[in-house]
């Protein structure tokens, strides 16, 4: 491939203009800032502020540049304009059939003592404790792609004063998704979330849900209180659906829906959506989707499954960004860096959306010499993203000057030619 200089500056201008439409209303000096952070993480895939300070490649000493990188992350104090104008951007990709996923997930730091607010958290790596931060994180999944873009994170410790639960991180968070995007789309959230806190949230919101059961969970059922799990094993399954598991092979689903109500809230009609097949005891969800169409059991355990693509967005933004990695140390740094490379995950997979149609992003995936083309729908979803960015570090890699041509464009001379206009 020979035109590596016209990729490169397609892409910088790109990032650019996605720069000055998340920066509106934040001032010049944080939008130069915030452009110098998200071309610096493109070109060295990393939220050190060394390499990106080296990706600049500016004219000052490097020491000069990682100071006021370091200065910039710390007073930035931005983050929720920053976030608004972002949304903004996103709202075309939500309709009434998008899917937003919530979960929670942790930054190990173990070999850190002196980063602020630092916490005891389970790595959900190993299972093991840890010094870190714990995270909440909601992304919605792109209609065509389904590709997950972030919606709303954030970075706590219960070592801040301000920290009253995790409960109420995820209520905040989805109060800010309710604001923002109103009632559209389906939530979907794992077992960690069956608690009647969220069941309230939703009832009161009037929002559509789907939350995986515990399986000490009490309900109604005919008028009777009875134990979820027994429930569920009096019915076998009345529908089946073939699904193909990571290691390729097929699983044989059958699922069943069966109307409950809880306990506490009786006149609230829910259905219990058991699947058979994932493991030797039932996979049992609970949502307030109503419909008559047999296929309601297939498509509620088709959108619940989606649910783990945020594991693979998780990881992506981990091993794609060197995320856990970050060498800062004040809590405002930490959150800055963690919701930049939120952001610039998100741009990378609204680029993968129109990858069937964008000529430049398909010399992105061209670039970046993948080994092998996948095949399935799914794998595209699951590995384009690596795909891309990897085509942006390739091409930007090739180019011998940073970004700061954008920033401070070569104003025209006015001294006389000696040649008509």
């Amino acid at each position: 491939m020979d035109n590596f200089n016209t990729l490169c500056w397609q892409y910088k201008r790109d990032i650019f203009n996605f720069s000055e439409k998340i920066c509106k209303g934040i001032g010049r000096p944080n939008f130069k800032m915030m452009t110098n952070l998200l071309y610096g993480m493109s070109e060295s895939n990393s939220c050190h502020l060394s390499k990106i300070g080296r990706a600049l490649k500016e004219t000052i000493s490097l020491k000069k540049t990682i100071d006021r990188l370091s200065r910039g992350v710390d007073n930035f104090n931005e983050g929720e304009k920053l976030l608004e104008n972002y949304n903004n951007i996103v709202k075309s990709y939500v309709d009434d059939k998008s899917v937003f996923i919530i979960d929670g997930s942790d930054i190990t730091k173990p070999c850190s003592v002196a980063m602020e607010g630092l916490d005891i958290v389970r790595d959900g790596s190993t299972g093991e404790l840890a010094p870190g931060y714990m995270t909440l994180e909601i992304a919605v999944l792109t209609s065509r792609s389904r590709s997950p873009i972030t919606v709303y994170d954030r970075l706590y410790s219960s070592r801040e004063g301000n920290f009253v639960s995790q409960d109420d991180e995820t209520l905040k968070g989805l109060g800010y998704i309710s604001e923002t995007f109103g009632n559209k789309g389906i939530r979907t959230l794992d077992r960690g979330y069956d608690a009647l806190t969220y069941y309230e949230y939703f009832f009161k919101a009037q929002e559509k849900f789907i939350i995986r059961a515990k399986k000490n969970r009490d309900v109604k059922y005919k008028g009777d209180t009875i134990n979820i799990l027994k429930l569920a094993n009096k019915f076998k399954g009345k529908y089946r659906i073939d699904f193909t598991g990571k290691d390729g092979k097929k699983i044989e689903c059958k699922m069943t829906s069966i109307p409950i109500t809880l306990v506490k809230y009786p006149n609230k009609k829910l259905n219990l959506i058991v699947v058979y097949g994932f493991g030797r005891t039932p996979l049992l969800l609970i949502t307030n989707l109503n419909s008559d169409d047999k296929r309601l059991s297939t498509v509620v355990t088709k959108v619940y499954l989606m649910r783990w693509r945020i594991e693979e967005h998780f990881k992506f933004r981990k091993n794609q960004y060197e995320l856990e990695d970050f060498r800062v140390r004040s809590l405002n740094s930490i959150r800055t860096l963690h919701r930049i490379t939120a952001l610039l995950s998100g741009f990378v997979s609204m680029m993968s959306e129109r990858r069937d149609e964008s000529l430049f992003v398909a010399q992105l995936i061209e670039a970046s010499k993948r080994i092998y083309k996948p095949k399935k729908e799914k794998a595209k979803t699951m590995f384009m993203n690596y795909a891309i960015a990897d085509g942006i570090f390739v091409v930007l890699n090739k180019s011998k000057v940073g970004i700061l041509h954008f920033l401070f464009p070569p104003k025209p001379s006015n001294q006389l030619s000696f040649f008509p206009a």
